[in-house]
């Protein structure tokens, strides 16, 4: 036997509420009644009702208060106001509240009847269509949860063995993924990494410096060194309300290639260095051998010119391959102002011949550098050199050093025709001159390479900053002596 609809009856007694219990009984519905307001909310907690009848008064207690208390706690629970008079402030209330309906004398046992019948189809047409929406987003969810679920396992697996190393860490650097490639590389294999410390797993030291690096933000260039040889360039990369990221790329074909052409350029240097001083000194001896014509010396001023030109490049590149072979070790205090008044000295000549406006900034409190100072006096002789030779006449040329953190940071500033900001990355590789440089302006495209290598072999830091046609800012910052 089907189970009768439940109308819970909360009127205070009186003729009403017995017409009420009669016709709903009549009608084929269980009827239950609460005296005051503790049975009420036990009748609702246990009976579960199908639908509730509200008076206007209740146990001393406002039906409007009441109604709205219920549908607080019960949302979908159908409920029908009944007033002792029609008024339209109450038919107002009972839309505005959202009840189901509303009763009122004069009352007929029909009128009773169809209220609740419209209620209670109204409230099962709401159930059934909740029923229905809470099967298709649950639907929706598993579907799209095993899309997700698929998406992931591709992923994962395409990670797993692209041939880069990828580490994926949480914002306490505990590592969440590690890919085949990093077991390889850091020789992981059959360890249980997931929830551990990257620190404590990879004992890598240059892996661990970069880690420090990276509370600094993203990384894109940090060399990570084997015993064995092998060199691998890492990236760190932040991952919003994740943690991190480190890649890893293989360079050590890249470094070997750099090395073989470095110990070329070398060899081939020093070879030259003889025979082009053997020529020089034969140019100088040609002269006392007898009369020259004016042609014969033209020609012999420029063949002097040129084997300078050459043995100046040699010297450069001699230069260069004792610093990135780590020969130059010499240190002593250098007090970098003086260094620049030699410097400055050196290229007065130029500066009043092009009228540029030399401009100085030195600090007070500049403090030593524990430094070779011949490498310093020629990383700034070519910082200053380049910077006269590319301001045009009239220009300005700026030099400041200042100190910060206890480190020195020098800058060297012109108004020449700047670099293109797609070039700027490269101005300090060997034998790269910026395509903005002036026709007729000499250079080897080794100043900078050497500024660098000098700056790197300090424990220091170059850039450049460039504004097309206004001008470039070279910026050094080496650490003073401790």
């Amino acid at each position: 036997m089907a189970k009768l609809d439940l109308i819970l009856l909360a009127l205070d007694p009186s003729p009403i509420l017995d017409l009420m219990k009669r016709t709903l009984n009549a009608a084929g519905y269980e009827v239950a009644f609460a005296h005051d307001r503790p049975s009420l909310d036990l009748s609702i907690q246990e009976a579960i009702p199908a639908l509730m009848i509200v008076g206007e008064k209740f146990a001393d207690q406002d039906g409007f208060a009441l109604s709205s208390e219920l549908l607080e706690r019960f949302p979908t629970l159908p409920i029908i106001f009944y007033a002792d008079k029609d008024t339209t402030g109450f038919a107002k209330s009972v839309i505005k509240m959202g009840l189901s309906g509303y009763l009122y004398p004069p009352l007929r046992m029909d009128d009773i009847t169809d209220e609740v019948k419209k209620s209670l189809a109204r409230a099962r047409k709401l159930g059934d269509w909740l029923r229905r929406e809470v099967r298709r987003t649950t639907s929706s969810l598993a579907e799209k949860a095993q899309i997700s679920e698929t998406e992931r396992t591709k992923l994962e697996a395409i990670i797993a063995n692209i041939q880069d190393g990828v580490i994926v860490m949480d914002d306490n650097q505990k590592i969440l993924f590690v890919n085949r490639a990093i077991r390889e590389i850091f020789s992981l294999d059959g360890k249980e990494l997931t929830g551990k410390s990257l620190k404590d797993v990879v004992l890598n030291e240059d892996l661990k410096a970069l880690l420090v690096r990276s509370s600094d933000g993203p990384l894109k260039y940090h060399e990570i060194n084997f015993d064995d040889g092998r060199v691998f360039n890492a990236q760190y990369t932040p991952i919003p309300k994740i943690g991190a990221a480190v890649t890893m790329q293989d360079i050590s074909y890249i470094k070997e290639l750099d090395r073989l052409k470095s110990d070329f350029i070398h060899t081939v240097s020093h070879d030259l260095r003889s025979p082009l001083t053997a020529i020089l000194g034969y140019t100088e001896l040609i002269e006392r051998t007898g009369p020259l014509n004016e042609n014969q010396y033209e020609f012999l001023g420029r063949l002097q010119g040129s084997v300078q030109h050459i043995t100046a490049l040699v010297n450069d590149l001699l230069d260069l391959g004792r610093l990135e072979a780590g020969f130059d070790t010499r240190r002593e205090a250098v007090q970098l102002e003086g260094v620049l008044k030699y410097s400055l000295d050196m290229f007065d000549a130029q500066v009043k011949k092009k009228n540029i406006i030399l401009t100085k900034d030195i600090a007070t409190d500049l403090q030593p550098l524990r430094a070779n100072p011949i490498r310093i006096r020629q990383m700034l002789d070519n910082l200053l050199g380049n910077a006269i030779k590319y301001t045009p006449d009239g220009g300005s040329v700026w030099v400041s050093m200042s100190m910060q953190d206890n480190q020195i940071i020098l800058k060297v500033e012109d108004t020449g025709p700047g670099i293109p900001a797609e070039e700027q990355t490269n101005v300090f590789d060997k034998f790269y001159r910026a395509t903005t440089a002036p026709d007729g302006v000499e250079g080897s495209g080794l100043g900078l390479a050497i500024v660098k290598s000098i700056v790197t072999s300090h424990q220091g830091r170059v850039w450049v900053e460039s504004t097309l046609g206004k001008g470039s800012s070279f910026i050094v910052i080496l650490p003073a002596q401790e």
